[in-house]
């Protein structure tokens, strides 16, 4: 089970860092990322890192401002969020599988995923 938290009402230019941990396993698979969904929109990719290697992948909206991260002693992945802006609110997921190599950013090859926790950002 994943777990994601951090979230909350912040303002535009502030920053926040979402946790994810999994409780009752270990993480399994190389990639572990986040994704989003705005209202009313799909979901999209954020971020990802490879457990292993560290490697890590960012959309663009978001490259610059996130830091992925993860504790593999802490089996715990964290996503440092600065200079957010109000298109940045959403419900913010964290996901864990086997990812092939190039394929980070696909959310069809993460098998594991978390609740969600809402980041709402105010202009």
């Amino acid at each position: 089970q994943l777990q994601a938290s951090g979230g909350g009402l912040v303002q535009a230019g502030d920053s926040l860092t979402l946790s994810c941990a999994a409780s009752g396993r270990t993480f399994s698979g190389d990639g572990m990322g986040w994704f989003r969904q705005a209202p009313l929109k799909e979901r999209e990719f954020v971020a990802a890192v490879r457990r292993n290697t560290g490697t890590t992948e960012y959309a663009d909206s978001v490259k610059d401002r996130f830091t992925i991260s993860r504790d593999n002693a802490k089996n715990t992945l964290y996503i440092q969020m600065n200079s957010l802006k109000p298109e940045d609110t959403a419900v913010y997921y964290c996901a864990q599988g086997a990812v092939p190599i190039g394929m980070l950013s696909r959310e069809a090859y993460y098998n594991y995923w978390g609740q969600g926790t809402l980041v709402t950002v105010s202009s």
